[in-house]
């Protein structure tokens, strides 16, 4: 019997080094990860590195994609970390969250030349063509709150493009991520104009798929803890280093 026990032994401990393999990093472009010199970069890319180095996981890759397909990566697959991702209630028993990165507010642009558009609260929005990501918290959050005239595209720099083309009449951004665009445009960032922001603030995580191993979720949540205690979560996304 003892040949047997062994046997299935092993293959139980293959089994779980199997499921504990290399972590797979998903994230969109944004102001905050971004491609430099054809490498993921930017402040919340550096918050995540240093996280999983201190956790002792150097086995793990980081890929740029549109948001739905990083957000459908996450949601199906073993082992995959997204950020930024919003923790929002639907969400919460989706996947396995280790740590707010930061907490921004989304407003509501228009090209300030469009004197035609009035936004004096969140109903008056659902008058106008309303630019998102697809399966992004701002495309929920309009749909749940009973927007119609959405449209729907990739990437935040498409959406963009659909604003200064008059394709949508209004985008709900990140002010940093509105300079961005505008500096990549080479666009005076006086060109648009806020107009409304919804009275919510978003936090952002980075967050494991559901079926990821529990020792390397624990791992990620404790170095993101003493990352955050030690004020290194902090400097980085500051920009200090």
């Amino acid at each position: 019997m003892r040949p047997i026990f062994w046997i299935a032994f092993s293959l139980a401990m293959l089994d779980a080094v199997a499921q504990a393999g290399p972590v797979r990093v998903v994230t969109e472009e944004t102001a905050y990860s971004y491609l430099k010199d054809g490498k993921v970069s930017g402040p919340a890319t550096e918050v995540v590195d240093a996280t999983l180095k201190r956790a002792g996981l150097g086995d793990y890759q980081i890929g740029m994609y549109p948001w739905a397909r990083a957000y459908d990566m996450a949601l199906q697959d073993p082992g995959v970390l997204v950020y930024l991702i919003a923790r929002t209630s639907e969400r919460e028993a989706l996947f396995r969250w280790v740590g707010e990165i930061l907490r921004i507010d989304y407003h509501f642009y228009k090209l300030r030349e469009r004197d035609d558009i009035q936004v004096p609260d969140l109903n008056a929005a659902k008058a106008y063509r309303v630019g998102v990501l697809r399966d992004d918290v701002r495309h929920q959050y309009l749909q749940s709150n009973g927007f119609e005239k959405i449209v729907v595209t990739a990437h935040n720099s498409d959406n963009f493009k659909r604003l200064l083309h008059g394709q949508v009449d209004l985008v709900p951004m990140p002010e940093r991520d509105m300079i961005a665009l505008c500096e990549e445009a080479g666009l005076d960032p006086g060109e648009v104009q806020r107009v409304f922001t919804p009275n919510t603030s978003t936090q952002l995580y980075m967050a494991y798929s559901r079926q990821t191993d529990d020792d390397i979720v624990l791992r990620t949540q404790a170095a993101f803890e003493q990352l955050q205690a030690d004020g290194t979560v902090a400097d980085l996304m500051a920009g200090h280093h």
